[in-house]
């Protein structure tokens, strides 16, 4: 338990407070409207599924305002910015910022299944009310309204339709039925498109279908504009205990006059104006980067179909591991995708390796394997850079990288910094240990990469510092026969497979024997543990460094941290 609180306690009080506020606006609403003396015959026509709808509605309000600041990647990257000088717990909340933006979605979602169910139930006995089903004082109270129709309590009354068809006719054509109607299809749509399968197979079905986001929060502010949840407003001159019993003599009797209702003032606007003022300052940066020119400094298509592009961008500055999004606009106008760079920030150019995966990737890679010798690329839009958890591994003394397959791009841009630091001789780099693991399938995705290790190996060499960077490559994608015919060469100086001295290994690791190793090696070390690679393999890593801390501060303990997009 100690171990986990170590890698998981602050998240884990961070969810706690969100789930605390969740529960007291829940409970807080639930409570005003079914006990407020405000909605007492509006809760006689509804009964409980009134605050059933309306504290759900709340939950929905905060939620919507917290929605899109996950999102808002410059706001992140300004908030990490100002944690420089404060605790790596703090900016590592920073790197969680998709999961906590999953997680208010989800909330959203099941906030709109209950308000939405609850509201269909209004309808029902609105109109029940309104046909005499619920008795003398709900059909009294159905009828109610005065000429300018402003003080009615059952909307329904207005719509002119046969009976069984005015739920229908009023979800459709009122603003608060009408946009409900919108903001859940959307919202359904969003959600769906975004799930694993969808978003890794088809992403541009993703993407697209996520900017739904838009009617959505046009609805959403729209929405309480119908104001159909009625409340009395003449509570001090109409007590309805007392005339509850007597709606023939409303209007009649000084202690009983006809009771006054008004709908309450739309709020929503109200939560969700801030963010969305931030989210579109944020696209308008990103319209002001798109159109800032980008030069094209050196196009490599490696092995595997990795395509390289190195570029130039005026005043344009990065640090070890951030990403940037890419937008072609001859492939797409509107898509922008998230690649990490894999140039360190003592270059002067930055670069990014991209892997086919997908329709956007493979016409860019065709595109470019199409260029004339020494031509200039397509129009590239570049936005960012935004940072990550891998800005923080020279915070650390000792520092596990491991990178799958194409995720070994933000540790080729931290090799390449500790190069140019060595060769420097940076009297500000505190790291005294890397420790580096590549998992890859096949021998070509090694390639492009084998070169920094051979320059890193005989620059480390040459400065006596053989010990300061373990690495170890995995070829995970070999059978056994494969495997075998490598073996014969073990005792060969250079590896067989990539040339260097580091001999690569056949399988997975044994990651209980590599954080041992790691533990023994370095007492008394705090070790950031940095994954860029498959969500499978982070559990695993994020149960390793729960095992092998140690709360004793004079010992060895492992922080966990993941690159997410």
């Amino acid at each position: 338990m100690a171990n986990w609180i170590i890698n998981h306690g602050f998240p884990a009080v961070m969810v706690l407070v969100w789930m605390t506020i969740n529960t007291f606006l829940f409970v807080w609403y639930y409570l005003q409207y079914d006990r407020d003396d405000d909605f007492y015959y509006t809760r006689h026509l509804l009964g409980s599924a009134l605050a059933w709808a309306r504290a759900p509605a709340a939950v929905l309000n905060f939620n919507c305002m917290l929605i899109l600041l996950p999102v808002c990647r410059n706001l992140l990257s300004l908030i990490r910015g100002s944690f420089v000088c404060c605790s790596r717990t703090m900016r590592k909340q920073l790197d969680k910022n998709l999961s906590f933006h999953k997680l208010v979605a989800y909330m959203i979602a099941l906030m709109t299944a209950v308000h939405t169910i609850a509201h269909l139930l209004n309808l029902e006995w609105l109109n029940n009310s309104k046909l005499g089903v619920y008795g003398k004082l709900s059909t009294a109270l159905s009828d109610l309204e005065d000429e300018g129709n402003e003080t009615f309590l059952n909307p329904l009354q207005h719509i002119e339709a046969d009976p069984q068809q005015k739920p229908i006719k009023f979800a459709f054509t009122s603003i608060a039925g009408l946009t409900g109607v919108v903001i859940t299809l959307s919202l359904i749509l969003i959600i769906t498109s975004s799930m694993e399968v969808i978003r890794r197979s088809y992403f541009e079905v993703f993407w697209y279908i996520h900017h739904l986001f838009i009617v959505f929060f046009v609805g959403l502010v729209f929405h309480g504009y119908g104001r159909i949840v009625r409340s009395q407003s003449n509570t001090d001159d109409h007590n309805a205990t007392f005339c509850k019993d007597r709606p023939d003599d409303w209007g009649k009797i000084p202690e009983c006059p006809i009771p006054q209702f008004a709908g309450g003032e739309p709020m929503t606007w109200k939560w969700v104006i801030g963010p969305m003022i931030i989210y579109v300052c944020e696209r308008i940066l990103r319209f002001i980067r798109y159109m800032q020119a980008v030069q094209y400094r050196k196009i490599v298509i490696h092995p595997s179909k990795v395509l390289e592009l190195q570029l130039r961008k005026k005043g344009f500055n990065m640090e070890v591991g951030q990403y940037v999004f890419l937008n072609c606009p001859s492939i797409s106008q509107l898509e922008w995708h998230p690649f990490t760079m894999t140039s360190a920030p003592e270059e002067d150019f930055f670069s990014v390796h991209i892997r086919s995966a997908g329709d956007w990737t493979d016409q860019l890679i065709d595109t470019m394997q199409k260029l004339p010798e020494g031509a200039q690329g397509p129009k590239m839009g570049v936005d960012g850079p935004f940072g990550t958890a891998s800005e923080d591994v020279f915070d650390y003394e000792v520092s596990m990288l491991i990178g799958a397959g194409i995720g070994v791009t933000p540790f080729a841009s931290i090799m390449k910094s500790i190069w140019y630091k060595f060769k420097e001789c940076d009297p500000k780099l505190r790291t005294r240990k890397i420790y580096f693991y590549w998992l890859c399938r096949e021998t070509h995705a090694f390639e492009w990469f084998a070169d920094l290790l051979q320059v890193l190996e005989k620059e480390m060499e040459e400065r006596n510092l053989g010990d300061f960077l373990t690495y170890k490559l995995f070829l995970t994608g070999w059978d056994q026969g494969h495997t075998d015919q490598v073996i014969v060469h073990f005792d060969e100086d250079t590896d067989v497979v990539t040339g260097l001295k580091q001999k690569t290994h056949y399988g997975r690791p044994n990651w209980d024997k590599e954080f041992d190793q790691v533990r023994k090696e370095n007492p008394a070390s705090v070790v950031g543990t940095f994954l860029c690679g498959p969500a499978a393999l982070a559990k695993v890593l994020q149960k390793k460094c729960a095992k092998y801390s140690d709360v004793d501060p004079r010992k060895t303990k492992f922080y966990f941290n993941k690159e997410n997009f």
